[in-house]
């Protein structure tokens, strides 16, 4: 068994090397929530925010980090994506499915995204994140979503391949089968 060499520890991120691969371990090992949030209007839910490794705003779905407020260090995904979806868009859902989780980068981090689906939702404050964000919330038909992400594309703004993942989400479980609403 090879040992792992510690390169730098952060306090999200741990830079390791093992067998001449370097890596990124996160330090909250349940990884993230990726929230495919749907209004009762059909709208799918994306936030736009500034992001300093690409130092760039980028256009994402809601999502955060699971158990890396204090008190919460044992939360799931779902409670967790409750928690977000109320601070980064202002809505809160009463019905939450756990859909799929899995690598992000499997080559480059330990990171693991958890989607879940995020329905009958209800407005209960402003959103745009804590003091930290600068969180900007689009509510787009999601017939119409895919083309409004092509479009943000073509204006410069970077887009994850995960967000087309959640447009599926948003009509399909992780089977294959649709949502029975």
């Amino acid at each position: 068994m090879t040992d792992t060499e510690t390169l730098h520890l952060g306090r999200w991120i741990h830079l390791k090397r093992r067998n001449g691969w370097e890596f990124a371990e996160r330090s909250n090992p349940k990884g993230a929530v990726i929230i495919v949030a749907i209004t009762r209007q059909g709208e799918l839910l994306f936030v736009e925010q500034y992001r300093e490794p690409l130092r760039l705003r980028t256009i994402e779905m809601p999502a955060g980090l699971i158990g890396d407020v204090a008190g919460s260090e044992h939360e799931d995904a779902c409670s967790t994506a409750q928690r977000e979806l109320i601070e980064e868009t202002g809505y809160s859902a009463n019905r939450i499915d756990y859909v799929v989780g899995g690598p992000v980068s499997a080559g480059m981090s330990t990171e693991i995204a958890h989607f879940v689906r995020a329905t009958e939702l209800t407005e209960v404050s402003a959103g745009g994140g804590d003091e930290s964000e600068d969180i900007t919330v689009h509510r787009v038909p999601l017939a119409e979503a895919g083309a409004w992400l092509l479009g943000k594309g073509a204006e410069g703004y970077p887009l994850d391949p995960k967000l087309w993942a959640g447009i599926y989400f948003a009509h399909h479980d992780a089977a294959g089968r649709p949502w029975l609403e």
